[in-house]
């Protein structure tokens, strides 16, 4: 698979392939210096698909007027368009086919060069074997020998192998792109506290043991172990989990992962190719390079048909001169049309591209498969078991369900909604979401505090709101009970569930207030897990319901 160069340092000038553990460079071809389609070194993979669309677009333009004064043409369609200037239509089909052959189809020859330098026969030699040897006979033809000519098939070959090349380097390079977006997850500067000054450094200059903060809504740099602070971190890009997941002294952290609300404080354990972004990155090179069984067949398949199109030639040429009394020049273009005919290149296009596509397509959806071996077992998958609960979900939480006993659910919702509306967390988002979508107007919160792994305060029309866990509640003296009622509702008190989230409401009533409920209160559901409630409140299902205190 190709290095990606500047991955997520480009604008900070520091060495990209460190923070991921990877070795910089040009962004080169999938097979090393010419990528197997006769490229030359230090091309990078933008550049060779660009190269292999205007080579493409050459041969097609040149192609067509080619075609059309073929003798094909004139056979099977019966076109027999005058040639300009009085020139002769196979003349005129020579110095047409000179950009096809020299510019368009150069990249064939060297490609047969690398092959036969390295002692193998590929489809590189198969397809320069058929237009250089079509080429020449026809430029024969022209001259004296008797016979017909093949420009018009050796430039539609060529065409249609470009088309097929120029498509395989298009899906290598969106593949590259999986690759591109798993090594942006690093960030490219890390803060290291020395001295007990935090100092920004680039991330190739951590090691392991240094101290690192952490802001609110910056990335983890390497994996790390929290020592100090408390807070939830986004890990949906690398563990596929909807929610974030609260972090608190002694829990690791993945490098590429979000940060979300409190301040961080870690110590480094892993850096460079060892840690878990880098291995993911090292997982989708290596299945991206490797061959399916249908691929090695097809590689193999390759091999004998350059021997069978060479072998099958001679063997034609020989036949019809030796063994029958046609001409020397019928004999040779019997043999050339068995060797132009003979180039199966798809055989080698459909299985590298397929596995490239699917590879990437399936990283960038997070899914990462072993090796090509396994992508192409799995379209004989029938079922598939997960072993993990939660993590099969849209992606993000939505309001699923209001339920309110004794106060409107317009009312709950707008009360929440008004606290969340100043928080980023997901549960807050759909919230809110669910608030607009029935076009209710939250008030404005005041004080706004977010709680790190527990959920948000705010003073919204004079009350002082909470919603977040059971945790937070307790901590604002309206412990939540499982749905039993502690005391009465003192004070105008308000309380409100939501699954994994709850809210309560504590104000006076008075003269320009909203009197808040006095009876049973209220509950909210909303699917997906709850922030900061610990695992046991993660793991509950159904409604939570919670009472005045």
């Amino acid at each position: 698979m190709d290095h990606v160069a500047n991955h997520a340092g480009h604008h900070t000038g520091h060495d990209p392939g460190a923070h991921a553990g990877h070795d910089a460079g040009p962004e080169r071809g999938a097979d090393g210096m010419d990528s197997g389609h006769g490229h030359r070194g230090g091309m990078s993979m933008a550049e060779m698909v660009a190269d292999m669309r205007r080579r493409f677009l050459v041969a097609l333009i040149f192609s067509i007027p080619i075609f059309v004064y073929s003798p094909i043409a004139t056979e099977v369609f019966g076109l027999r368009p005058a040639a300009p200037f009085g020139v002769r239509t196979d003349v005129l089909s020579l110095l047409l086919s000179l950009p096809v052959v020299l510019y368009s189809s150069a990249v064939f020859f060297r490609g047969a060069v690398a092959a036969l330098r390295n002692r193998t026969l590929d489809m590189m030699v198969l397809v320069a074997t058929s237009i250089g040897v079509g080429w020449t006979y026809s430029v024969l033809t022209v001259l004296s020998l008797p016979g017909e000519h093949f420009f018009e098939a050796i430039t539609l070959l060529a065409a249609f192998v470009l088309f097929g090349h120029w498509m395989e380097m298009s899906a290598r390079a969106g593949a590259s792109d999986a690759v591109r977006a798993l090594l942006d997850l690093a960030p490219p500067m890390a803060v290291v506290i020395r001295d007990g000054v935090p100092v920004e450094v680039p991330t190739s200059d951590v090691h392991v043991g240094h101290l690192l903060l952490i802001r609110p809504g910056s990335r983890v740099p390497v994996d790390a172990v929290v020592e100090a602070g408390e807070s939830s971190v986004d890990e949906s890009m690398i563990t596929g989990e909807s929610l974030p997941v609260t972090k608190r002294p002694g829990d690791e952290l993945i490098g590429g992962t979000i940060n979300n609300e409190g301040a961080l404080r870690a110590r480094a354990t892993k850096v460079g190719s060892d840690t878990a972004l880098a291995q993911i990155v090292d997982l989708v090179r290596v299945a991206q390079d490797s061959k399916a069984p249908a691929q090695r067949l097809a590689d193999r398949a390759a091999f004998w048909l350059v021997l069978v199109a060479l072998g099958g030639g001679l063997l034609t040429f020989g036949v019809w001169f030796v063994l029958s009394d046609v001409s020397f020049a019928t004999a040779l273009q019997f043999a050339i049309t068995v060797v132009v005919i003979a180039c199966p290149d798809a055989l080698g296009l459909a299985t590298p591209t397929a596995i490239m596509v699917g590879t990437g397509m399936g990283a960038k959806r997070g899914i990462l498969f072993k090796d090509a071996g396994a992508l192409e077992q799995a379209s004989a998958l029938t079922t598939i078991v997960f072993d993990k609960t939660g993590t099969l979900t849209i992606g993000e939480p939505r309001v699923a369900e209001i339920r309110a006993d004794g106060v409107p659910e317009d009312e709950l919702l707008r009360l929440a909604a008004a606290v969340e509306h100043e928080s980023e967390h997901p549960l807050a988002r759909a919230i809110v979401a669910a608030a607009a979508e029935r076009d209710i107007q939250a008030p404005s919160a005041a004080a706004f505090h977010a709680v790190a792994g527990a959920g948000a305060v705010a003073e919204v029309e004079g009350r002082r709101v909470s919603v977040g866990s059971r945790r937070l509640l307790a901590q604002e003296g309206c412990p939540w009970t499982g749905g039993r009622r502690r005391g009465g509702a003192p004070g105008g008190r308000a309380n409100g569930g939501l699954r994994g989230r709850r809210w309560a409401s504590r104000g006076r009533s008075g003269p320009g207030r909203h009197r808040p409920p006095h009876r049973q209160g209220s509950r909210v559901a909303a699917s997906d897990r709850g922030r900061g409630g610990g695992d046991a409140d993660r793991r509950q299902s159904g409604h939570r319901r919670a009472r005045g205190c």
